[in-house]
């Protein structure tokens, strides 16, 4: 069995409770982390991370521990479906960053399309002289 340290204050009771069961469901298997990376797709610095409560697992980690131990998933992941929305920085999707891109100058989008419009052009000239020259000529 794994000596645990504790989980970090912060983690919400959801959030605690789904980790202590993937902990003991990990010990239940009797698999070192990096025996358990190779038995999912999940590396073993992974689910240090899982096992510690730093980062939020993801559902298919849940699901490939259950695999592993021979668990109802379907426990498991009411758990995780609990824990998700309480989980710190959010659910376990990625963020989603917004930047907005710096004002253009007056006329820079109009550089940008007839840019844009000359690059389309040669390309489809240069694509059609390659179908020319490609083709095989009538006479012969």
């Amino acid at each position: 069995m794994t000596r645990w340290r504790p989980l970090p204050d912060a983690l919400p009771r959801e959030a605690r409770h789904l980790v202590g069961q993937l902990r003991a469901l990990k010990d239940r298997t009797g698999l070192s982390l990096a025996e358990l990376a190779l038995r999912t797709a999940y590396s073993k610095s992974s689910w240090q991370r899982y096992l510690s409560g730093t980062k939020q697992p993801p559902r298919g980690a849940v699901q490939a521990l259950c695999r592993v131990a021979g668990a109802d998933q379907a426990r498991l992941l009411a758990l995780w479906d609990l824990a998700d929305p309480t989980w710190p920085h959010g659910a376990s999707a990625p963020a989603v960053r917004w930047e907005t891109t710096p004002a253009l100058p007056p006329g820079a989008e109009y550089r940008r399309w007839r840019t844009a419009a000359l690059v389309a052009f040669a390309v489809i000239v240069l694509l059609t002289a390659g179908l020319l020259w490609a083709l095989p000529s009538g006479s012969g």
